[in-house]
């Protein structure tokens, strides 16, 4: 089963900056979309960026200019640099993968998630 392990969350003070690293146990899984998600106690889990595996890239717009995202499709693996960081983008950040599976008429997405990982931004 392939597992995602993210890592780099971590306290910083507004206008910080924070580097979120997630990568799949297998590299040799072939891997559709991937992307980051966060959530707050009490609301929904939201999508903050996703890259597809031609880099093409979507983001939520509360940090468009802020965020960027990378990939490597060799390695499997997303980075995700948070600049400009606020107060509202503390959240647990989760990783996501769409991994390719099956074959032929089976051919299917299954979507796995990382463990979480905490980024906190505090005044």
């Amino acid at each position: 089963q392939v597992q995602l392990v993210e890592s780099g969350g971590g306290l910083v003070q507004p206008g910080g900056s924070l580097r979120l690293s997630c990568a799949a146990s297998e590299s040799s899984v072939t891997i559709a979309d991937m992307g980051w998600y966060r959530q707050v106690p009490g609301k929904q889990r939201e999508l903050v960026a996703l890259i597809r595996p031609d880099f093409t890239t979507n983001f939520t717009d509360s940090v468009k200019g802020r965020f960027t995202i990378s990939r490597d499709n060799a390695k499997n693996t997303i980075d995700l640099q948070m600049n400009s960081l606020r107060v509202d983008d503390t959240a647990i950040y989760y990783c996501n993968a769409d991994v390719v599976a099956g074959q032929g008429w089976g051919l299917r997405l299954d979507a796995i998630w990382g463990q979480g990982t905490l980024v906190a931004v505090y005044s």
